[in-house]
């Protein structure tokens, strides 16, 4: 290395401990703004003029040590099930998730836990069995989240969603192992292809129930890849697709275009009824194409043009087009659930106003994504330093930064962190070898 590269990255390693500094100080010091972590444990039912959603929960993330958050962005060796009520407050705008200000929440006021039980196998099976019983078309909504989402990020916006959107299938939440930071996308990418088989265990489950007789999927972002996956292999495996699954919805889709025709060939001439959901102004995708190898996003494409009208046209997949729709976030990332059109396609009216955002994005977090187009995939040192003054006043980037640095640091830790040796007298204990 020369004295002048050598002199240049001394002073970017400097540039980032003190960008580093500032996260965790200001994260530390902050008296103000955002919404408490771990909002997830129950809380008595005080307010009985609100809603309820209860839903079916199964993930293949790591049960945390804090029992208001219940599972990390780590991964499990297998997919557990839980099954969660939410409160609903009367008074809140639609689309929204009224996040407690303090803990405990307040069901008057905020989104509130009012159940969170874990469920094995059996158990998970009769609150499906019950649950579909008591529907009048015996059908499931299975939502599959975006990159980005801690657990109570996905089960907060999926209680909306069933909410607002007056939805009457059984709600199954798949949630799978995001870190919930914007600098944690290759990890977030890995974490859905290990969910891929959890994934098509539960299609295969809901395909041979005789009591489901519909299954209708929305997927979010990266959830996208996972859920395509997950029906080429069940796809592959059988031998086709079940009728019995109407409609997959594919909203903002972070998926290779190429990969994608590929997948619908695996999955055959009879595969579900597919709505494609695009912008061509979605900035998140934007990134990813440029981390991808310029390669198109699936939900950026213009549907007008070849080869994707005739594709399109030959897999018969609905399309509809929202890059003139204004944005519900600003990434543009999540502006298919302001579509009226939604209504026609899960059955039920999904009110304006409605963002599928993937979980909080703070404005250190924008600029980011503006200075760095690779800075989702690698943690881009530049971008990195450029956003994080911004966590002085950006609760959102104060929480994303203190995370992604603070879990790194502990990952890193645990990683190379040497072993103990133990003294003559001592027995070998987990916290030493000889």
């Amino acid at each position: 290395m020369s004295r002048k590269t050598g002199a240049g990255s001394m002073v970017l390693l400097r540039q980032i401990q003190a960008g580093a500094m500032v996260v965790l100080f200001t994260f530390t010091l902050a008296a103000c703004g955002g919404h408490p972590k771990g909002v997830l444990t129950p809380v008595a039912d005080t307010a009985p003029d609100s809603s309820r959603v209860n839903m079916l929960i199964t993930t293949t993330r790591s049960r945390s040590a804090n029992p208001g958050e219940m599972y990390s962005g780590e991964r499990a060796e297998a997919a557990t099930f839980v099954d969660m009520t939410v409160s609903i407050p009367s008074v809140r705008k639609t689309g929204e998730v009224a996040w407690p200000k303090k803990l405990p929440p307040n069901p008057a006021t905020d989104f509130a836990t009012l159940k969170a039980e874990s469920l094995d196998m059996p158990g998970a099976k009769s609150w499906l069995s019950a649950s579909v019983r008591k529907t009048p078309d015996r059908s499931v909504l299975v939502f599959i989240h975006g990159f980005n989402n801690r657990f109570e990020d996905s089960v907060y916006r999926f209680a909306q969603i069933v909410h607002d959107s007056r939805v009457h299938s059984a709600p199954i939440l798949v949630t799978w192992p995001s870190r919930g930071s914007l600098l944690a996308y290759g990890y977030d990418r890995e974490s859905t292809n290990y969910t891929r088989n959890a994934l098509e265990n539960l299609f295969q489950y809901l395909y041979h129930d005789p009591e489901v007789k519909e299954v209708s999927i929305l997927a979010h972002s990266m959830g996208n890849w996972l859920t395509l996956e997950a029906l080429r292999q069940m796809a592959i495996r059988n031998g086709e697709l079940p009728a019995k699954f109407k409609n997959v919805m594919l909203a903002a889709p972070d998926v290779d275009v190429d990969v994608f025709r590929q997948q619908i060939d695996d999955m055959g001439k009879k595969h579900p009824d597919f709505t494609l959901f695009v912008s061509r102004d979605d900035r998140a995708l934007a990134v990813s194409r440029r981390v991808w190898g310029d390669v198109s996003r699936l939900g950026a494409i213009d549907p007008e043009q070849e080869p994707y009208k005739k594709e399109l046209a030959d897999n018969k997949i609905t399309v509809i087009d929202l890059t003139k729709i204004k944005a519900g976030d600003s990434l543009n990332h999540g502006k298919f659930a302001e579509s009226p059109e939604i209504v026609q396609l899960i059955g039920a009216r999904i009110s304006d106003g409605q963002t599928l955002t993937d979980s909080r994005v703070g404005l250190g977090d924008q600029i980011l994504v503006a200075t760095t187009g690779t800075a989702a995939a690698v943690g881009n040192a530049a971008g990195l330093v450029l956003a994080a003054p911004v966590a002085v006043v950006d609760q959102d980037t104060r929480d994303n930064y203190a995370d992604h640095l603070g879990g790194a640091a502990a990952r890193n830790a645990n990683r190379t962190a040497p072993a103990k040796r133990c003294a003559p007298s001592q027995p070998a204990t987990a916290g030493c070898v000889r």
